[in-house]
């Protein structure tokens, strides 16, 4: 590992300090840039999030993804928690928490709010971070993306009528434009430019270019995921300055969420005896979330200042933190799984 990734957890650590003193420093730009959107989706968070992952989809041969079938058992655990048991715990402990543990301190309107946004998050798997957590782990990067590509076609189709039943309404407006336009800026346009310049670099010197390629990117992945979390946490730092105590009530019930799917999934990948380069990020992609999905529809459903918005939003503040916390468990713990 280099100084960038051995030091990950510092360099995220000065992010969100970075990011919360810039945001209350100059509001304006983060307001600026915040408006720089299309379909819900922020496009300078874009750029970011696709610096981060363009090296990674560099690795991916699509000569091996083909062979991906023949192993399929990785898959199943990926989508029986994504969607069997992920949505269902966490409008549990949402219901839990903020209708009796946290009863006394939130008004009952607010609490319906952020138990609909936490619902939100968690019927939207991870679609563009899990290949971030995947490289930290050493994941196969051919696995991975067939995992995140499977959960993205169900989620086209099983979102809306899941997230419905959850929420007990039947008319939950899915912003199309927004999972497509997500979709086709975290997975589609950065593995295309990743299979490019792998087939570019194959033929001018073989794997061993390629090898030296991904390590020279290498970097500027941590540099994206690092100017992420400062947009991120520039973006809410009034609201994590003015409502510190609602937003600490929120991450409870997510944070437990979080540790608790990973613990599920890590112990059946441990049980089905999957190597670790499949186990880790199969469990990474149930407990992340597709939060650009969920922010969307708890805004278009609730409104920009709703708790349901709150509670999306708080979700993207822990889950970088969260998650990394879950890569330096997978890696310390690789021995647990076949080599």
């Amino acid at each position: 590992m280099g100084l960038f990734e051995r030091y990950l957890s510092l360099w995220v650590g000065l992010g969100i300090v970075a990011g919360v003193g810039l945001g209350l420093w100059m509001p304006g730009l983060f307001q600026g840039i915040a408006a720089i959107e299309l379909a819900h989706v922020n496009l300078v968070v874009a750029v970011f999030i696709w610096v981060m992952i363009y090296p990674m989809m560099i690795q991916i041969d699509f000569a091996a993804v083909r062979h991906v079938g023949e192993r399929p058992r990785g898959l199943w655990l990926t989508l029986v928690v994504n969607w069997l048991i992920k949505p269902f715990t966490m409008a549990g402990l949402a219901v839990l928490f903020f209708e009796h543990v946290f009863a006394g301190w939130v008004d009952p309107q607010s609490a319906s709010e952020y138990i609909a946004g936490m619902i939100l998050l968690g019927v939207a798997p991870c679609t563009a971070m899990v290949f971030v957590w995947s490289q930290l782990t050493r994941g196969d990067p051919n696995y991975t993306l067939v995992q995140v590509s499977v959960n993205d076609l169900i989620m086209v189709f099983a979102f809306a009528p899941l997230a419905a039943f959850l929420l007990g309404v039947t008319d939950v407006a899915v912003p199309w434009q927004t999972l497509v336009l997500s979709t086709v800026l975290y997975v589609v346009l950065p593995l295309l430019a990743g299979v490019a310049t792998r087939q570019l670099w194959l033929r001018r010197g073989g794997t061993e270019r390629v090898t030296q390629g991904v390590a020279a990117l290498k970097p500027w992945s941590v540099f994206g995921l690092i100017a992420t979390v400062v947009l991120l946490f520039g973006f809410q730092a009034r609201t994590l300055v003015e409502q510190p105590l609602i937003i600490a009530l929120i991450a409870v019930p997510l944070v437990l969420q979080s540790y608790g799917i990973f613990a599920i999934a890590y112990i059946a990948a441990r049980r089905l005896q999957l190597p670790h380069s499949i186990a880790a990020p199969a469990c990474m992609i149930g407990t992340s979330n597709f939060f650009e999905l969920a922010v969307a529809v708890a805004i278009s459903l609730f409104g920009l200042n709703s708790g349901a918005a709150l509670a999306t939003v708080v979700g993207v503040l822990v889950e970088v933190p969260v998650m990394l916390s879950l890569v330096a468990f997978a890696n310390r713990t690789r021995h647990w799984f076949p080599a």
